[in-house]
């Protein structure tokens, strides 16, 4: 394995550290360099492995932990029971994806932007546009601002110009039900989350979700990068 019996250093990526009290001395970590100390590259064994040519199943087991993976799951199962399209029950089950294993600002543009060569053009554009429609109720529907958002948030936040104008967007958008079905099915379940097998939607996946032969991060798409970053989150370079 390369790096094997050295010592190895993981320097934290700096939008993880901006604005907060982590700080990471990169010259003290420069001075521990020799022979046998080297910044990490390559797999983590504090990580489980992925196989040579991951499939999405792959990273919802192995990358995709915690709350979010339990969140994910609940929401597309419930999709799932109500009886929605399949590609709404893929998109609940890709819509945090960004955030619950890459980055969380801008989540759903993320998101959307990763699995767009993989999906339906309708599954990308309700994960990005579900982001939006989050911040604003529509009672003809039943979707309602969410409680969480103020815990979040509080009370008196005021989302962005570009967040209400991607909203105003969606709902002229003759795909803004899909968006919307996604912000419906969007609920933090957290403790009371059952827990649902991500097995279930094998069959949906394969249908719906376009997993290269490669495998994801190896395919030479624009997004491989996202994917390989998911893969080797420590890398130094």
């Amino acid at each position: 394995m390369p790096q094997a019996g050295r010592e190895r250093l993981i320097a934290l990526s700096p939008v993880a550290t901006m604005g907060t009290d982590l700080e990471v001395d990169e010259l003290a970590l420069l001075r521990q360099l020799d022979d046998d100390t080297v910044f990490m590259m390559g797999d983590n064994p504090a990580l489980p492995p992925m196989p040579p040519q991951p499939k999405l199943m792959d990273f919802l087991k192995h990358r995709v932990t915690g709350v979010t993976i339990r969140h994910l799951l609940t929401s597309a199962k419930r999709a799932l029971d109500d009886g929605h399209e399949e590609k709404i029950v893929l998109a609940c089950l890709l819509h945090d994806i960004s955030n619950a294993c890459l980055i969380r600002a801008d989540h759903g543009y993320w998101g959307a932007q990763m699995i767009a060569p993989y999906v339906d053009e309708e599954i990308a554009w309700a994960v990005k546009y579900h982001q939006a429609l989050r911040y604003f109720a529509d009672e003809s529907v039943g979707y309602e601002y969410p409680e969480s958002y103020y815990r979040f948030f509080g009370r008196d936040y005021v989302p962005p110009e570009y967040i209400r104008r991607d909203a105003d967007d969606a709902r002229a958008h003759r795909w803004y039900m899909s968006a919307r079905l996604v912000t419906l099915n969007d609920i933090y379940f957290f403790e009371d989350a059952r827990e649902v097998d991500p097995a279930i939607f094998t069959d949906i996946i394969g249908r719906h979700f376009r997993d290269p032969e490669e495998g994801l991060g190896f395919d030479g798409s624009p997004v491989a990068h996202m994917w390989r970053t998911i893969i080797w989150p420590n890398n130094f370079l």
